[in-house]
């Protein structure tokens, strides 16, 4: 039977049930705190809702680390398939049964009289000590306004929405965005035989193996998927970076655009405008490219440096040569001209804490915290890109991120607690609430 939330009060709401959700509920539970999960939908609908059939991860099997739950499978090298990952969560709940409540949608948070969190709910409003906001950065598909002036026959879907190649209809698809969302689908389409023609962003890429392995076992041997946010100068700009692009479709492989051009898909640079039928682009095609490529190269470097300062047996590679230059910088595009019929907005999303009533977001919308404690005491964040390491937000080190904000949560109590027995106030925030 699900928690009851009407009324109720809880030491700790958890607001979602996504991986970094249901993690800090095992932490918290772990720690012996008494919480409440609150699940908009279901265990696993950002997976199974907003994920393409072909999805699967571009990180290992091997770095999904739920708390007292890693990875099970008997294939740690590969790459879950979006209903691998669906299971693996819902498995995950299975294991330790958390006090989950799906279907119910929080709607408010406000700290109310006494400190006492208030949230209110489509099922009903309830109270709680510490609150958790653990619904990830991914809230509103991100379209640019001047999608609005494409002609109504051009078929437009976000990549939250896109499924397979037979969802769209005849004819050439624009993709727009190059992340790994947008090269991942264009690879899709590519492979479903279709005409093929990306708008190429600024997004870095990184080689899937070198030198034997995968480059993501290099780097986290080297430390990169542990090293703080406090450990950069740019702490700022690091939170906005855009995560490189590669697959691990098929057992995992580059995503090299220019050998997709090559094959015959078309590459322009970052679309600039649209006049009915008639696009524009900047003429930032190969700038574009060849930063990619220079990423690329920039981690082999560091590879190369961490082999050769440990004194590892492995064998030599030669670096990647360019398989395609544009020859020509195409600025201009005509949707007729080229027979495209839809178009896919790999164009991200937007962040919607409109629901929380608390000072702790910056001019961009972006929770100011530390490693997830924000200035209004017993407000959290979890889940959030570079909450504390490249690994935030991932499977990887979500858990790690979850294990510091349940100790943050169980200091905070006991410190209450205390505070509570020398003045005499009441230790339990509940007995402090009107009754009636």
């Amino acid at each position: 039977m699900s928690p009851r939330l009407a009324g109720a009060h809880y030491p700790v709401a958890v607001v979602g049930g996504g991986q970094a959700g249901l993690s800090v509920s095992y932490c918290l539970r772990e720690r012996g705190i008494d919480h409440v999960v609150v699940e908009r939908h279901r265990v696993g609908h950002e997976w199974r809702e907003r994920r393409w059939d072909s999805f699967c991860l571009v990180t290992p099997n091997w770095q999904c680390k739920l708390p007292g739950y890693p990875y099970q499978g008997s294939d740690p090298d590969g790459f879950m398939v979006r209903d691998e990952i669906i299971r693996y969560l819902e498995d995950y709940v299975a294991h330790f049964r958390p006090p989950l409540v799906e279907g119910v949608s929080v709607t408010g948070l406000r700290r109310g009289a006494g400190g006492v969190f208030e949230l209110a709910t489509s099922e009903g409003e309830f109270t709680a000590d510490q609150v958790v906001v653990a619904t990830g950065p991914y809230h509103t598909p991100s379209v640019p306004r001047l999608a609005e002036r494409l002609p109504a026959n051009i078929e437009q879907i976000h990549s939250s929405r896109y499924r397979n190649p037979d969802q769209l209809p005849a004819g050439g698809v624009l993709v727009v965005g190059t992340g790994q969302s947008g090269c991942q689908i264009a690879e899709d389409l590519h492979l479903a035989g279709r005409q093929v023609h990306l708008a190429v962003g600024s997004a870095p890429r990184v080689a899937r193996f070198y030198r034997g392995r995968d480059c993501v076992a290099w780097l986290d041997d080297m430390g990169y998927y542990k090293k703080g946010i406090d450990e950069f100068d740019d702490a700022g700009a690091v939170r906005m970076r855009v995560n490189h692009y590669v697959t691990g479709r098929d057992g995992g492989r580059d995503i090299d655009l220019r050998a997709f051009a090559r094959d015959g898909m078309r590459l322009y640079g970052r679309l600039t405008g649209i006049d009915g039928t008639a696009l524009a682009f900047a003429d930032d095609l190969k700038v574009n490219l060849d930063r990619a490529d220079a990423v690329a190269e920039g981690i082999k470097d560091s590879i190369d440096a961490f082999i050769t300062a440990r004194g590892i047996q492995t064998p030599d590679e030669p670096r990647y040569v360019p398989v395609w230059e544009p020859s020509e910088q195409p600025e201009a595009l005509d949707l007729a001209e080229a027979g495209i019929t839809s178009v896919v907005w790999s164009t991200g999303f937007r962040r919607d804490h409109r629901w929380i009533e608390a000072p702790v977001f910056d001019g961009r919308g972006y929770p100011m915290h530390w490693r997830g404690a924000t200035s209004t005491p017993g407000l959290h964040f979890l889940g959030l890109p570079w909450q504390y390491s490249w690994g935030s937000g991932r499977f990887e080190a979500v858990g790690r991120d979850a294990e510091f904000l349940a100790n943050h949560i169980d200091v905070s109590r006991r410190m209450a607690d205390v505070c509570g027995t020398l003045t005499g106030a009441p230790t339990e925030l509940t007995s402090a609430l009107p009754i009636g």
